[in-house]
């Protein structure tokens, strides 16, 4: 995920370290900034990131108390979710 985010705009980089920081200082992120998607899986969600070339989505866990896993991230190109990015997300978080 490091070389995904590395290679996007700044102000995707930007929006997306406020984000994180705001989630490790306890936050509750709600719409359009961030989505749960306990219906997929529980404890996942996705941030909803844009900036000029597209939408951006990074999937992530909460384990309560312990952590917050950044599991995937991806250039979203159509309306739903891609089944493969969601298995590759299922995938990482049971390896939490």
């Amino acid at each position: 995920m490091e070389e995904f985010l590395r290679e996007q705009s700044e102000e995707l980089k930007r929006d997306f370290l406020d984000a994180v920081s705001l989630l490790a200082d306890g936050a509750v992120l709600t719409m359009p900034l961030s989505r749960n998607l306990s219906n997929i899986c529980r404890g996942l969600h996705e941030l909803r990131l844009k900036d000029r070339a597209g939408q951006v989505r990074v999937f992530y866990f909460i384990k309560k108390a312990e952590a917050i896993y950044l599991l995937h991230a991806f250039r979203k190109k159509r309306q739903d979710l891609p089944r493969r990015e969601i298995e590759v997300a299922m995938r990482r978080s049971k390896e939490v």
